[in-house]
């Protein structure tokens, strides 16, 4: 039983999945293996106990990463029941335990991808905005790419529900660019598949096709991507107006063993019905369109079924009640954005004001340091413009000096020469007075 199991786990690993299942949490092998199991059923009720259990064991062991396990099962399980109340307290008992933890950033932003792709498929586009734009802020803060593809991913597909494949395009291109950066290339094929719809919703056939060829190189690694893959390629067909090719692309899906267990319900049955309508099944349609999930699908394809069948008073109704729907979808969703956008202003203002009072405060700081460096440098030329005045200045005296003392030295020289000359004079004067005298005095 365990071997099977196993074989069973490493199967749908091997197919990828949007939420992929790994140990990121990093818990032990025993314990990753029951949560693993639980994702292969995500939205099974009988994921309950399981979730429960590791919650309680989390709860015993004092292991905050139990319960975000238990945590992590329980929110798509009251998704599918409509419990909207309790998937959002999970979301953020989620949140609150994993908030300081940066190293677990990867099971935090997937797990909050997961329960925006919730908040979006319930219409709750205001709350599924907000969670992405914080999702973006705090990645973009930390620098983890994983949060910011994830991010743009949501904003994306809020896009594209909105009926924005142009603005869906965008956002979903900026989801690869963080994907590669990431280097989440498990993720990859997914974003193209995506492209590949919107595209087709834009009537952008060729781009379309291309991005149809990137996601099919994953294929042989996943392939649950080749399925997904074949769907796209499948709708292209029709919007392309190739119906004989449409036809064929369609039952080669239905004798795909991976089509029923990768698709979802919705997506197939939205298959089915453009398939029955094409072969004029126009009963067998209205029936699979009766049994979609959401009220705006099962209307808008009832619409069109029943315009096909003459029904022009029903198809009449229906469509008032559609856009009715839409209305009051979009009224909803005006008055979200337009909270959103008056904070996201308010703050874009704080934002720029305080920017201006710290690129001021720099600037005062750079001038400051510019003057003090000005008035530094202005005072170093003045000292050594005044010492090499003042040493001119004193070489000049010291010159002065040294030829006064040099004519001193030779005045007193010729002075001393001048009195030697005139001793000598005297001398001579004396010594032939006295010769004289002598000479007189022998002469008596």
């Amino acid at each position: 039983m365990k071997r099977i199991f196993l074989i069973l786990l490493l199967v749908f690993c091997s197919l990828g999945s949007q939420a992929q299942i790994t140990n990121r949490l990093r818990v032990d092998k025993e314990t990753f293996l029951r949560y693993a199991y639980g994702r292969m059923q995500e939205y099974n009720p009988d994921n309950l106990p399981l979730a429960d259990s590791l919650y309680q064991e989390g709860v015993r062991q004092n292991n905050f990463r139990y319960k975000c396990l238990g945590l992590s099962l329980e929110m798509p399980v009251r998704f599918a029941q409509g419990d909207y109340d309790r998937m959002d307290e999970t979301a953020a008992e989620i949140k609150e335990l994993l908030a300081d933890r940066k190293d677990l950033r990867d099971f935090y932003f997937s797990t909050l991808h997961e329960y925006c792709e919730f908040l979006v498929q319930a219409g709750r586009m205001g709350d599924a905005v907000l969670e992405a734009r914080e999702m973006e802020r705090l990645a973009s803060q930390e620098k983890k790419p994983m949060g910011r593809m994830y991010a743009y991913r949501i904003i994306g597909l809020i896009q594209s529900y909105r009926n924005n494949p142009h603005l869906a395009i965008r956002n979903l291109e900026k989801a690869v660019k963080y994907c590669r950066e990431a280097r989440a290339e498990q993720d990859l094929p997914n974003l193209y598949i995506l492209l590949a719809q919107e595209y087709v919703k834009a009537r952008e056939f060729p781009p379309a096709e291309d991005y149809c060829d990137k996601a099919a190189e994953y294929q042989t690694f996943s392939p649950a991507v080749g399925v997904k893959t074949q769907m796209t390629r499948t709708i292209l067909l029709h919007a392309e107006g190739d119906q004989e090719a449409f036809w064929r692309s369609y039952e080669a899906l239905l004798r795909d063993p991976l089509y029923t267990m990768q698709a979802d319900a919705d997506d197939r049955r939205g298959l089915d019905i453009t398939y029955l309508r094409s072969k004029g099944l126009l009963d067998q349609a209205l029936a699979q369109a009766d049994s979609l999930g959401t009220l705006r699908g099962r209307l808008e394809y009832r619409h069109a079924l029943l315009a096909d069948m003459a029904a022009y008073e029903s198809a009449y109704n229906t469509l008032e009640n559609l856009m009715q729907e839409k209305d009051s979808v979009y009224i909803k969703v005006q008055n979200e954005d337009l909270a959103i956008l008056d904070a996201e202003m308010n703050n874009a203002q704080l934002r720029e004001e305080a920017q201006r009072l710290k690129n001021r405060n720099q600037l005062t700081i750079l001038l400051g340091f510019l003057l003090m460096f000005a008035m530094a440098f202005l005072s170093i030329l003045v000292q050594q413009w005044q010492l090499r005045a003042n040493l001119e200045e004193l070489r000049r005296k010291n010159s002065e000096a040294l030829a006064s003392r040099r004519a001193y030295q030779k005045a007193m020289d010729a002075k001393e020469a001048e009195n030697d000359f005139k001793i000598k004079i005297l001398q001579n004067r004396t010594t032939n007075v006295l010769t004289d005298y002598e000479d007189f005095l022998r002469s008596e």
